[in-house]
Formats: structure tokens, C-alpha cells, sequence
């Protein structure tokens, strides 16, 4: 089977979490609220025009994030080191009421043959749905699922 790409590839995950928008917002914006559901450490808030630097403590990585675009507790935008080179990842929080807020994450700009790209999205929109649900589960009940730490656990079966 061959199989040909004609659209290019986004990752993309979203989810309803009960929390204002300000908040839900602040919570990818503040490393202090982000470090409970997604990376270990972050060298400061995101901000246009700011490069930080997230790691991953458990898993040796860390990315420099370039902030492109920000629109107070609407959107985020960002580039960063994806699996193939730099990719754009955009946030975007929609309130369904005051207590609801609708949050949308897409990748896109991978390079490389199709196999490669569709690894890449595949890969992110798992990562970007674990990331979501831990952000859930901490802003809705302030519970550390720990999922971006367990998802790989050193001895874990190939």
C-alpha cells in the first residue's frame, strides 16, 4: 500500500475544562501552574517576543519556546523544536460560559516523508491530549495525574 499525503498534517487535541478562561489561560502562560500537569521546569512566563526554555526533568529534553503571538485569555501562539525541526503551536480558548472554557492545541509544520509526518502528528496530538487532560484534572480538582511523567517510564516494555 502507498500511501500519499495531499493536506498537511496537524496534530490537534481539545477539551472542555470547568474553569474561566482567565484561568485556563494563565495556566499555559504561568509555569508555576504549568509544571503540575505538563513540563518539570521552565525558565519563565511566556510573554511575545520571549524565548523560554521548558524542560522535561524525568526524560533528560528541553526545548526553547519562541512566543509569537499572544492574546489575553483567547490564544497563544508559539514555535518550538518539534520531531523534525521547528513547528508552530497555537492554543486557543474559547469560554462556553463563565465557569467553561473550550481549549483547542494544534501543531503543524513538520518536514520529512510521509511515514515521518504522520509519526509526528500522531505523536504530538497524543502528547498534546495527555497534556489537556492533566491540565483537567489539575485546574477542575488540583490532582497531579502525572501522565506526561508515566507515559514513558524508564523500564518500561518496547
Amino acid at each position: 500500500m502507498k500511501l500519499q499525503i495531499i493536506k498537511e498534517p496537524i496534530a490537534a487535541a481539545q477539551l472542555l475544562i470547568r474553569r474561566p478562561a482567565s484561568e485556563v489561560f494563565n495556566a499555559f502562560i504561568d509555569p508555576e501552574v504549568t509544571t503540575k500537569f505538563w513540563f518539570t521546569k521552565a525558565s519563565g512566563k511566556l510573554a511575545v517576543g520571549r524565548k523560554v526554555t521548558w524542560a522535561w526533568e524525568m526524560y533528560n529534553v528541553s526545548t526553547t519556546v519562541d512566543v509569537k503571538e499572544i492574546e489575553k485569555d483567547r490564544r497563544i501562539l508559539i514555535e518550538w523544536q518539534g520531531y523534525t525541526g521547528p513547528t508552530r503551536v497555537e492554543w486557543v480558548f474559547t469560554p462556553l460560559s463563565e465557569d467553561t472554557t473550550f481549549v483547542k492545541v494544534t501543531e503543524r509544520g513538520w518536514i520529512g516523508d510521509g511515514d515521518t509526518l504522520v509519526d509526528s502528528a500522531l505523536n504530538s496530538t497524543g502528547g498534546f491530549t495527555s497534556c489537556l487532560a492533566g491540565a483537567k484534572a489539575w485546574l477542575e480538582h488540583k490532582i497531579q495525574l502525572n501522565l506526561v511523567a508515566d507515559h514513558s517510564p524508564k523500564g518500561k516494555p518496547e
